[in-house]
């Protein structure tokens, strides 16, 4: 049996799962200032009667990073930035404390002026001063070596709870992306913290031993004890989640959209053959563009519960939530109330819709029917210009699939796939608005959890090789070994491999169900007067993101 839960802003939602299919399900409230409640509260429902030591995974999925970003709920940090000369510090737009140090690393990881021990530790004081206890370190080409981070960490280390490392962050090479990367991560490295550590302790309350994981932005899994140093790779976990959902559900191998409709935003997807697309560089949350390999996704707030006001310009719809519909006590009129009063839906108190859609009736000089119909049709057609405009951008842009680039292609939706709690009663409308046939699987409004619980544990790694220096630099994992002169790019793609089979089956990864593939492989000879003297190469290979192996043999 696998457990799977998503703690989404509006619902917490539970699954059971059991040779790949849903043996049970629930769904409750989610208390934003109690997760572990709503956590907790939805698993008891689903494991009641149940042994727990027959589970074999727990796959949780959460808004909890995504929205400390979003809603600035994020302690303050204090940033280390070697730079080195090239970069202006214009060009880095980070919040906190910021501080451009001497020091740096050439593009051949070469130490070219060392860091200033004195003025590191007087920033360090400035910092406990100000009251900061995370931080995070970068240098330029970080990724290459790593020694003037290490040394910033240890100079730190004893004055502050935590430090983020930028080459700990990502193999890429783009340095402003990874400097906003690491200042994400250690401003939410204390709040998630406590989360995964709160977690561990439920579960093993529970009398589960099976191994815990939690959601990545790629639709892959990793283990909660490790996803505790790298909490920015939870950021938009949620759309993730529905987006493997969905793909555990149906079998099409289409151009297709995906909505997730909750209570608070619609998430939108858009899948190509069949396969979700990436954003090639990182996602962007928060104005912050990183370096975290994420599925493409956009949020529009949008949702069932969201609040609906008159002003001088007409109707509002969101993007504020108040709180739950009127119709189950909440404090302001909803689409859900809407839908009630519509008939789309019989959950609810259709009285209190009914006094809560009055309301906004008279104001529009409308029958509380006209003023229903004109919510719901509104609030569907927002969403439908919501998905052209991201496929508009999409086709004007170099399409990137979690798999691979896609030559030439525009992409042209031939199905909508409908999940989240009002999926059924939106779907006839949105499918009109698009054009495309309308698929709202079982269990949809569950699909975040079933995606959780099915998801494949991924990883990435990215070897940089200089066979003129010998060594071989693994930056994901703060490694470095020796290798020959002689060093070929296929050693380096066999042993990347061998690297990234350990570190995926340590995170929890099932020995025979790793798909990995090679995403980069460069090569460049360096000359000195004339003279080949080595290599410079760089590769890159990840465990493909996707379903685990039981659910992709039922398909």
């Amino acid at each position: 049996m696998i457990l799977g839960i998503d703690v989404g802003g509006t619902h917490t939602d539970a699954v059971l799962m059991e040779e790949g299919r849903v043996r049970k399900k629930a769904k409750v409230l989610t208390d934003a200032d109690r997760l572990l409640t709503s956590l907790s509260s939805a698993a008891a429902m689903v494991l009641d009667g149940e042994d727990p030591q027959k589970l074999r995974r727990v796959v949780l999925s959460t808004t909890l990073s995504t929205n400390a970003i979003v809603q600035g709920k994020v302690d303050k940090v204090g940033m280390i930035l070697a730079s080195g000369p090239g970069l202006s510090p214009a060009d880095f737009r980070l919040e906190g404390a910021v501080h451009f140090v001497s020091g740096y690393v050439n593009h051949r990881g070469i130490e070219v002026a060392p860091i200033d021990r004195e003025e590191i530790g007087r920033i360090a004081r400035s910092f406990e001063r100000e009251g900061i206890e995370h931080a995070g370190a970068v240098g330029k080409f970080s990724t290459r070596n790593p020694k003037q981070e290490l040394a910033v960490k240890e100079i730190m280390g004893p004055r502050l709870k935590h430090v983020s490392l930028g080459h700990r962050m990502s193999g890429n090479l783009n340095f402003p992306r990874r400097a906003a990367t690491a200042c994400l991560n250690a401003s939410v490295w204390g709040t998630y913290k406590r989360f995964a550590e709160d977690v561990q302790v439920f579960i093993r309350e529970q009398g589960i031993t099976a191994p815990v994981y939690i959601l990545k932005a790629d639709g892959g899994t990793f283990n909660i004890a490790d996803s505790a140093d790298f909490p920015v790779q939870t950021i938009l976990s949620g759309p993730a989640a529905s987006i493997m959902g969905v793909m555990s559900m149906v079998s099409g191998r289409e151009d297709a959209v995906v909505l997730d409709m909750g209570g608070t935003t619609t998430d939108i997807a858009v899948l190509a053959g069949g396969v979700p697309l990436l954003e090639p560089l990182g996602v962007v949350i928060g104005g912050y563009k990183t370096l975290i390999r994420g599925m493409l996704t956009r949020s529009v707030g949008l949702g069932g519960d969201s609040a609906v006001k008159t002003t001088d310009d007409g109707l509002v719809i969101g993007p504020r939530r108040e709180g739950v519909a009127a119709a189950f006590g909440g404090p302001c009129p909803t689409p859900t109330d809407a839908m009630i009063i519509l008939g789309l839906t019989d959950i609810g108190d259709r009285r209190k819709a009914l006094n809560a859609i009055g309301a906004v009736s008279q104001k529009l000089n409308l029958s509380v029917e006209d003023t229903a119909k004109r919510i719901f049709e509104q609030m569907c057609a927002e969403i439908a210009a919501h998905v052209r405009q991201m496929i508009d951008e999409v086709n004007r842009r170099p399409v990137y699939t979690i798999h691979e680039m896609l030559e030439d292609a525009r992409l042209a939706p031939r199905m909508l796939y409908l999940v989240g709690g009002p999926a059924k009663p939106v779907s006839q409308c949105l499918g009109g608005l698009l054009g495309c046939p309308v698929c709202v699987p079982d269990h949809a409004e569950a699909a975040n959890a079933v995606g959780a619980a099915l998801a494949r544990t991924t990883s990435e790694i990215t070897l940089l090789a200089d066979t003129e220096r010998k060594t071989l630099f693994i930056p994901e994992r703060g490694m470095q070994k020796s290798i020959p002169a002689t060093c070929s790019m296929q050693e380096v793609v066999e042993t990347g491999r061998e690297l990234l089979r350990q570190a995926a089956v340590g995170m929890g990864a099932d020995p025979e169900d790793l798909e990995m593939e090679v995403v980069e492989a460069q090569e460049f000879n360096m000359i000195k007067q004339f003279y080949t003297t080595g290599k410079n190469m760089r590769v890159k290979i990840q465990v493909k993101p996707g379903l685990i192996s039981l659910c992709r043999k039922e398909r």
